[in-house]
């Protein structure tokens, strides 16, 4: 069994079925919305509810913040630990950057597309994109 970074986006209505689903399959799974530390997870809103319309000086002194360090301490941590990444579109700028670090770091990457989206070139810097949670469940095993 693996151990999996699922890399996805808060609004993502598949990553749920994901999580669970690597779980039952006998992964260990970490997961952002539940991180091990306690919480639930990481929103930029829980330092301040005016966040989405920060100046770039705001932004730049957010990332400072004891909330976003202790949460990107934890991501760190464990993509380091993590063998593989699942990137579960839809997704953001986030889930895409810790996708390319483990692709970076030499890890596995699988990206699973449950809706067709427009093909993406630089996928081809992962092991192998999917469309569906038995093909993504086949393709851990290899």
């Amino acid at each position: 069994m693996a151990n999996i970074y699922v890399a996805s986006s808060w609004r993502n209505p598949y990553y749920p079925e994901v999580v669970k689903r690597l779980r039952a399959e006998g992964h260990q799974v970490y997961d952002f919305r539940n991180p091990p530390h306690g919480g639930n997870g990481f929103r930029w809103t829980d330092i301040d509810e005016n966040a989405p319309n920060w100046s770039f000086e705001e932004y730049s002194e957010g990332l400072r913040h004891p909330k976003a360090e202790r949460q990107f301490a934890a991501d760190l941590e464990a993509l380091e630990w993590a063998d593989i990444c699942v990137l579960v579109l839809p997704c953001g700028r986030s889930a895409h950057t810790e996708a390319g670090w483990m692709a970076g770091a030499g890890k596995r990457v699988i990206a699973y597309i449950p809706e067709m989206v427009e093909p993406e070139l630089m996928y081809k810097l992962f092991d192998q994109v999917v469309g569906n949670l038995n093909a993504l469940v086949k393709n851990l095993s290899h």
